[in-house]
């Protein structure tokens, strides 16, 4: 069994095992972090799954009106650290920006992630913040694509940012993968929120590969349902190839399961 619930609103997903639990969605449950147990609602419902996803922390239990209320509690603490750091990060005149706080209320124990230019010291001003919220501080400096992660936003497909809402890590992503998915090298097309190239990069180039294996390659005369022809392009994600009809020129997007390549380019690519 496992379900997905999420710390904020349109947030990232986080997976569990809901072990004796039956939630429904919208239902608010404590969630097993390194700091104890966090409020968190749930998006989707316990379910069977067929993959062996072993190793999925296990939900505590449903959260009370107490842990509602503490938890509601804690974001009024989040907003305040960040209002303060903001403050002073003015006054000890750094060039860093605050991107998110977390706050854990049973141990007092503040962490603020920030982005910066380059490494800065913050000694001082994690004495002040201690001082100021009077508990213990921590300041941890994030990476382009972490800061995307935690702040999350609309990618340029128009849906919320992969990266904060189900991608678990990062894998690294090459310029080839785009050439391969035939896609402008214009940093503008291929680059994500973060500046970086975009995952989806990464995890859409297998499909690329396995159809450049099945897929006759442009140029090369087919037979297709409606006759003889030459293609002219691919529409990868809809597998599909464009052929263009001899017998008229018309431009045909044929399924791929139904083309098939002409006996002399057959014979051409296996010499």
């Amino acid at each position: 069994m496992m379900c997905a619930v999420v710390f904020q609103p349109q947030g990232r997903l986080y997976y569990a095992d809901p072990g004796a639990l039956t939630p429904q969605v919208g239902d608010h449950v404590l969630y097993p972090t390194d700091g104890g147990p966090e409020v968190a609602q749930v998006t989707w419902a316990p379910e069977w799954v067929s993959e062996d996803v072993g190793g999925l922390p296990v939900l505590t239990e449903m959260a009370g009106p107490d842990d509602i209320a503490a938890a509601k509690e804690s974001r009024k603490r989040r907003a305040a650290a960040r209002v303060a750091a903001r403050k002073l990060i003015r006054e000890h005149d750094l060039p860093m920006k605050i991107s998110g706080v977390d706050h854990v209320a049973a141990t007092n124990h503040t962490t603020l992630y920030f982005t910066a230019p380059h490494r800065i010291d913050f000694r001082a001003l994690v004495r002040d913040l201690a001082a100021t919220l009077r508990g213990r501080v921590e300041l941890r400096q994030l990476s382009a694509r972490d800061e995307a992660r935690l702040t999350g936003g609309i990618g340029s497909c128009g849906r919320e940012l992969c990266c904060s809402t189900f991608l678990v890590d990062f894998e690294p992503v090459s310029v080839r993968m785009a050439k391969d998915q035939d896609l402008p090298l214009n940093p503008l097309r291929i680059s994500g929120a973060c500046g970086k190239l975009m995952c989806c990069l990464k995890y859409e180039h297998p499909l690329y590969q396995d159809f450049a294996e099945k897929a006759p390659g442009l140029g090369e005369e087919v037979e297709t349902d409606e006759g003889t022809g030459t293609v002219v392009g691919h529409n990868v994600p809809g597998e599909k190839v464009v052929v263009r009809m001899a017998s008229d020129g018309r431009v045909s997007r044929c399924a791929l399961a139904s083309v098939c390549g002409s006996r002399k380019a057959f014979d051409s690519r296996s010499s």
